[in-house]
């Protein structure tokens, strides 16, 4: 939801803020001008995961007709529920840029409570490691929306998807927002770019062993994370764990993360 076009405030995107509901229907429309391009251009079924807080944001009686919605937490493979080897192609729609980019709209990587992950070495956003799981079921990325840094970190971390800049960020609150029917041909002429030519679009695959590693806010999270059989420290923040492919080792990292869920 950070990425959405006209998202600046935490206050619009915390549920029970005065101003969530307002910016959970301009999220539904920016959604709506995804799917309906996407059926512009011959998609056939599409699958919607709200990936967002409680992952509830997405007005399902103001949600495009033709799309299905993934609603609710928690889901197995979190933001990528739904995900496996029958799709064609997966959108990311309203992402930000990986914890400590500037001129990024709220920047983080999955919590507040990461300092920074890595895949192999590889400083990763939530696109980074969500495109390497649907890389694991041979699936490629092909558009991205959000502000600036969004796209650029998912273009630095997986096979070049197309890039849709919606807003463009100043602060960590603050952008240049654009009126919505500039954002709607924006993503039209994404959409129309990310669907046309599909067979240029590689999956992103990390080929096991794959090493991950987190860093987190507060010692005692890394401490939390040691529950995990096979977790290692590296620091008195940091954890490495080293998987057998990809996705036990984004199940690691989404345990880590629930390990700490109630730490402050």
């Amino acid at each position: 939801m950070e990425g959405i076009s006209g998202v600046v405030s935490s206050s619009h995107v915390e549920p029970g803020s005065g101003e969530y509901e307002r910016f959970r229907r301009l999220m539904t429309r920016e959604v709506n001008a995804v799917v309906e391009a996407a059926y512009e251009y011959g998609a056939s079924e599409i699958v919607v995961n709200d990936s967002h807080n409680k992952m509830d944001n997405i007005l399902v009686e103001e949600l495009h007709p033709k799309a299905c919605l993934i609603s609710g937490s928690p889901k197995p493979l979190s933001m990528m529920q739904g995900i496996d080897e029958t799709f064609d192609a997966v959108f990311f729609v309203g992402y930000h840029a990986r914890a400590g980019c500037s001129e990024a709209i709220m920047d983080h990587t999955y919590t507040g409570s990461v300092i920074y992950a890595k895949i192999n070495g590889k400083f990763m956003s939530e696109a980074g490691l969500k495109g390497r799981l649907a890389g694991y079921f041979g699936v490629p990325v092909t558009l991205i929306t959000g502000e600036q840094n969004a796209v650029r970190c998912a273009k630095e971390e997986l096979n070049d998807p197309v890039g849709v800049v919606v807003k463009e960020a100043v602060t960590r609150y603050s952008a240049k927002v654009f009126p919505f029917d500039v954002v709607r041909e924006k993503i039209r002429e994404g959409v129309k770019k990310a669907i046309e030519d599909l067979s240029r679009f590689k999956p992103t695959v990390e080929e096991g062993p794959v090493e991950l590693e987190v860093s987190f806010g507060r010692s005692i999270m890394a401490d939390m994370a040691l529950l995990i059989p096979g977790m290692m420290k590296k620091d008195a923040r940091t954890v490495v764990y080293t998987a057998k492919d990809y996705l036990e080792a984004y199940k690691v990292f989404r345990a880590a993360l629930a390990v700490n869920s109630g730490i402050r």
